[in-house]
């Protein structure tokens, strides 16, 4: 497939500015998912593994959608992608909240609303980033549009867990896929004009597939982007149920995944700054192992508020810093013709791991009663996404020539 390249002529206030207020909507939307588990299951008579099992697939459609979502921003331009983005969000918003079966309600919050994200979020934001920005700045742009999607989520849960008390769960869904559609107008903000041919010659689509596939440190990216996506989505959808299960409130469990979402504000941007100052790979390591000491200490001590709040805290910092030093590597690696195409893919792995954090934290819960056993795969992981991340070569690839680990 050819690129049709671009000027890369919008400035960076207003690729920031859009690109952040998009990702804010996207993420602080999907973020409080979880606060639906309870009500819609309840109402419909359905099993926790029945929810869970959707998000799991909304996640893995995110996955498989992301790398075409991204292809098609390379080729055509972010503007396009977003606004079927908006539109596939609030469809599926509006399923989610019609559906009466099983089947329905995977296919509207499953299928819908992960093709909806794949066409929303970082991959496709990133790559105008990348395009658009300086290099000696894009670390720093990523962790901006990051920090503004973990503003979203500190945004979003209070106000979505008022729009559920107060106008009840299915209502709460219709008034969300109205608010998706605020996209459209802000993805004029990032359409960028076409350009004359590229001098040179361009690398197609397959080339630069097979090439990121066949390079080791991108294949390591992959798999610590697997735990990351493992992690961040059973606790995002079972720890309010899990906590609920152990007697705290639901009013604990909303001011944690609140806390996450504010304390991932700090934790992306500074994240983004350090990739800037330091290697990228160490970063990433550091912020796996740091998950998994944060999981043991809340599952040692003893559980209250006080430590759900303070594990919300440490989790938050680490959330989603690992999206712009990931992105970055990518970035520095293959370079930008192909950022939102390559960042899809990417992300295709954490999504894997999203499906296996959501689907398996249900399963094992309907087969043992407790979350205990998925806690601690979790530690496990996050220890192996360390390691992995170390050998990560974060130089330009060299074109032509056979490229070591």
């Amino acid at each position: 497939m050819p690129h049709a390249p671009r000027t890369a002529n919008l400035s960076m206030a207003q690729v920031l500015i859009c690109g952040a207020a998009i990702v804010t909507l996207s993420m602080g939307i999907r973020h409080g998912f979880g606060l639906w588990l309870q009500p819609i299951t309840m109402d419909r008579g359905w099993s926790r593994e029945t929810f869970a099992f959707a998000i799991a697939i909304q996640n893995i459609a995110w996955g498989v959608a992301g790398p075409f979502a991204g292809m098609l921003a390379d080729r055509y331009g972010a503007f396009r992608v977003l606004i079927v983005g908006a539109i596939l969000y609030a469809l599926g918003l509006v399923g989610m909240g019609l559906a009466t079966s099983g089947l329905a309600f995977t296919g509207c919050t499953g299928v819908l609303l992960g093709m909806a994200q794949s066409g929303t979020t970082y991959a496709v934001v990133y790559g105008v980033i990348g395009r658009n920005v300086a290099p000696s700045k894009r670390s720093w742009a990523m962790g901006v549009a990051a920090a503004a999607g973990s503003f979203g989520q500190f945004l979003m849960l209070p106000v979505e867990n008022w729009l559920i008390g107060t106008w009840g769960w299915q209502n709460a869904l219709f008034v969300l896929g109205c608010l998706a559609l605020a996209i459209v107008p802000l993805a004029w903000g990032l359409r960028e004009p076409k350009q004359a041919a590229q001098s040179g010659p361009g690398q197609s689509v397959a080339a630069a597939l097979k090439e990121a596939m066949a390079y080791p440190s991108f294949r390591w990216l992959m798999a610590g982007y697997f735990v990351c996506g493992f992690q961040l989505v059973f606790i995002a959808v079972h720890m309010p149920s899990y906590l609920k299960d152990k007697g705290l409130s639901p009013d604990v469990a909303t001011t944690a995944l609140a806390l996450i979402g504010l304390f991932n504000v700090f934790g992306t941007y500074a994240a983004g700054a350090l990739g800037e100052r330091m290697p990228k790979r160490h970063i990433l390591a550091g912020i796996y192992l740091v998950r998994s000491v944060a999981i043991v200490a809340f599952l040692a001590a003893p559980l209250t508020p006080w430590s759900v709040y303070l594990f919300s805290s440490v989790m938050g910092l680490l959330w989603l810093s690992t999206v712009p030093t990931t992105n970055a590597v990518v970035a520095q690696i293959f370079g930008v013709q192909y950022m939102s195409m390559l960042s899809g893919l990417v992300f295709f792995s954490h999504q894997v791991g999203s499906f296996m954090g959501a689907w398996l934290g249900g399963r094992l819960y309907e087969s043992t009663g407790n979350y205990d056993v998925v806690w601690w795969i979790a530690v496990a992981l996050g220890v192996f996404a360390a390691l992995t991340n170390l050998p990560v070569r974060e130089t330009p690839i060299l074109r032509g020539t056979p490229q070591p680990a």
